[in-house]
């Protein structure tokens, strides 16, 4: 008796690189990586360390921006920004989501304007050019979000 016997080769798995939450001052939210590569539609291709750096680079920016306010409001009861006062959205604090939103646009502006340098071909010089709204759209969009929590319009009028 013939038979083809077929045996399966086992190939190790990749096991999927575990992004651990970044810690943040305890005030601010901690930032999920995953949850914002999920989010932001950021690629495998950025690697974790990558993604990881860009994030605490945003903590960093939008803490910046955010020290007065935060420090006026942690005068009072508050002990995080999700106990400041403000209307929930799908449960959660309306400052939570825009602090990490603005880390979000932060972030990933960030890794674009990190990775457009890859290609300096004449094809990879016009896909910097194209780059460069995507990346002015993503710092807009941290502003916007940062003053959002500010409280504060969105447009700056100077007379020259």
């Amino acid at each position: 008796m013939s038979g083809l016997v077929v045996k399966t080769a086992v190939v190790p798995g990749t096991a999927p690189v575990v992004e651990a939450p970044i810690e943040n001052d305890g005030w601010f939210p901690d930032i999920d990586p995953v949850a914002l590569r999920k989010e932001q539609r950021i690629r495998d291709s950025v690697t974790a360390e990558r993604l990881r750096a860009a994030i605490i680079a945003a903590i960093i920016t939008v803490g910046n921006q955010l020290a007065a306010w935060q420090a006026g409001r942690m005068t009072s009861t508050p002990t995080k920004l999700g106990d400041v006062p403000s209307p929930k959205i799908d449960g959660e604090s309306r400052y939570v989501l825009l602090y990490r939103a603005a880390i979000a646009a932060y972030a990933k502006s960030k890794l674009v304007e990190g990775y457009r340098d890859t290609d300096t071909t004449t094809a990879g010089q016009r896909d910097v050019e194209d780059l460069e709204p995507t990346i002015a759209e993503l710092r807009r969009d941290g502003i916007h979000a940062i003053r959002d929590i500010l409280g504060r319009g969105r447009t700056d009028i100077e007379l020259i």
